[in-house]
């Protein structure tokens, strides 16, 4: 089984903000798999399905991001999931618009809901496909950057915005069926404009 988490912030304040593109991910994923999120026994809303045959968990945790890990760790222990069956999906202000960068572990990379998950299963050893967000309206002022990771896109960026969900679900499906090693070969590059928008 595949469990598949998409971090973000509960509450309509934060939809289709930057911090909350993980939630995007998960929402793509739960209307191809034709499933519905519902209350799971934790703190998070869940789902589960089939993709070609392979099972694939959706969770959202309701922790906020800053507490992910709370969530993680308990749907790990309540469905006795392995960390390398499990592949946080996340936003990264430190990647390009549009870029995916899938990994099987590593560090936080100064994100808050990484680092919360890897707090409280004391691993890093889980997989995360990190989803660029960093546009021509970042702040230089890295004092900024709170800020602007909770505002909505802009218009002009909803486009590549959409485009990149689609992937990143799509990567994650891939994993499902393939591995990941076989996502990461053809998921981590920024995709070419096949035309101009």
């Amino acid at each position: 089984m595949l469990c598949v988490i998409g971090l973000g912030n509960p509450g309509n304040q934060y939809d289709a903000t930057r911090h909350n593109i993980g939630f995007d991910v998960i929402d793509v994923l739960a209307r191809t798999l034709r499933v519905h999120l519902k209350a799971g026994k934790g703190e998070y809303l869940e789902a589960q399905g089939t993709f070609e045959g392979n099972d694939v968990h959706l969770a959202k945790p309701l922790t906020f991001m800053n507490n992910s890990g709370s969530a993680v760790m308990d749907l790990a222990e309540r469905y006795e999931i392995a960390p390398d069956q499990l592949l946080v999906v996340c936003d990264d202000f430190q990647l390009p618009l549009g870029t995916l960068r899938l990994r099987q572990r590593g560090s936080d990379g100064g994100h808050n809901g990484l680092y919360s998950i890897i707090y409280h299963l004391q691993s890093d050893s889980f997989p995360r496909l990190r989803c660029g967000i960093a546009s021509e309206s970042i702040p230089k002022d890295k004092s900024l950057m709170a800020e602007y990771v909770l505002e909505p896109f802009t218009s002009a960026e909803r486009q590549e915005v959409e485009r990149m969900v689609t992937r990143a679900a799509e990567a994650c499906l891939c994993i499902a069926r393939d591995g990941i090693e076989r996502a990461m070969n053809l998921y981590n590059t920024k995709p070419k404009q096949t035309e101009k928008d």
